[in-house]
């Protein structure tokens, strides 16, 4: 029986299943000759035993088995570096993480990346910063999958800056793979600089408070303000959700087919209220919260002349910016 053979049948094998990973230092020495001899690892370990060793420790010290080491481990630039789609592996199987999102507008990746215990950050990396890296267009992965590199840039930054203790400061492969082409063509290493801080996100706009200030929304869209403007400064207040732009666009085409509809040929009675708009003019400047405001600005349809209902909307406006900048 062979040297390999017997570690298998003894120390190797562990009580839950068949498994190489080496138990003393003369183990990982023979097992790192037979993957040096092996073509089933990358040519960074094919016929260097020592690589192999050195890769099979790194990797135990990340928290993978000896063959995953190999597989994911790269050398570049005699610098060990892990692929990015180990990296994201690792950090998603820590205990510490919360959460990992990635999404990229075609012009900008965004890694949005969470710890338990500590409020959510984002990294990005852009086609701007791929340009002022000398990376954009550059002929290779860069020119065939620009948004797959985008991805790899900000979810390195991402996840090295929140998670270095899953990492162990182990630098990003497609990272290093840039740099070394561009120590190549003689330009010198690239540094990129800090990497760029997104505030986190605002909370998302309530859901009564959303239902409330929709119909008020819904009438200054009949009367001609631009859909794009009132959800941009629906935005600016509050984070506005997949469901909620769906629901105001929703309700903005349905206005819209109203007002291309042919007009009846006699009104119907609508049963509208008469609201008497000084007394609500008074009742919004009086107003302590924006709940209350909301309810009163749905009482705004039922004014029905033009002038009176512009000086309500106008108290509306200043009234809710005074709330919301309130402590």
């Amino acid at each position: 029986m062979n040297a390999l053979a017997h570690q298998t049948n003894t120390a190797l094998r562990p009580a839950g299943g068949f498994d190489l990973s080496p138990q003393t230092f003369e183990q990982a020495l023979t097992f790192s000759q037979y993957l040096a001899d092996s073509d089933l690892v990358p040519k960074d370990f094919k016929g260097k035993p020592g690589n192999c060793l050195i890769a099979m420790q790194w990797g135990s010290e990340l928290g993978l088995k000896p063959l995953q080491s190999l597989q994911n481990l790269a050398v570049i630039n005699g610098r060990p570096a892990l692929w990015g789609d180990a990296v994201i592996a690792l950090v998603l199987s820590s205990p510490v993480c919360e959460y990992v999102t990635e999404d990229d507008d075609g012009h900008t990746a965004y890694c949005r990346v969470k710890r338990k215990g500590a409020p959510e950050q984002v990294r990005t990396f852009s086609m701007d910063d791929a340009k002022k890296a000398g990376l954009a267009g550059k002929p290779g992965p860069w020119m065939q999958y620009p948004k797959r590199m985008r991805q790899m840039r900000a979810r390195a930054f991402a996840l090295r800056d929140v998670f270095p203790d899953v990492l162990r400061g182990m630098p990003v492969a497609e990272e290093l793979q840039d740099m070394e082409a561009s120590n190549a063509a003689g330009a010198g290493e690239k540094h990129m600089g800090p990497a760029e801080v997104v505030p986190p996100p605002q909370p998302e706009w309530p859901a009564e408070r959303w239902a409330a200030g929709l119909p008020k929304w819904i009438k200054g869209i009949a009367d001609g303000k631009p859909l794009d403007e009132v959800l941009a400064w629906l935005k600016s207040k509050g984070r506005v959700t997949a469901e909620q732009e769906q629901q105001l666009r929703a309700e903005a085409a349905k206005v819209q087919a109203q007002q291309q509809a042919p007009a009846p040929t006699a009104p119907a009675a609508t049963g509208t209220p008469t609201v008497d708009a000084e007394q609500l003019a008074k009742r919004m400047q009086a107003c302590t919260d924006t709940e209350a405001l909301y309810e009163l600005g749905n009482l705004m349809d039922a004014v029905t002349d033009p002038e009176q209902n512009r000086r309500l909307g106008e108290i509306f406006d200043a009234k809710l910016a005074e709330l919301e900048q309130a402590p």
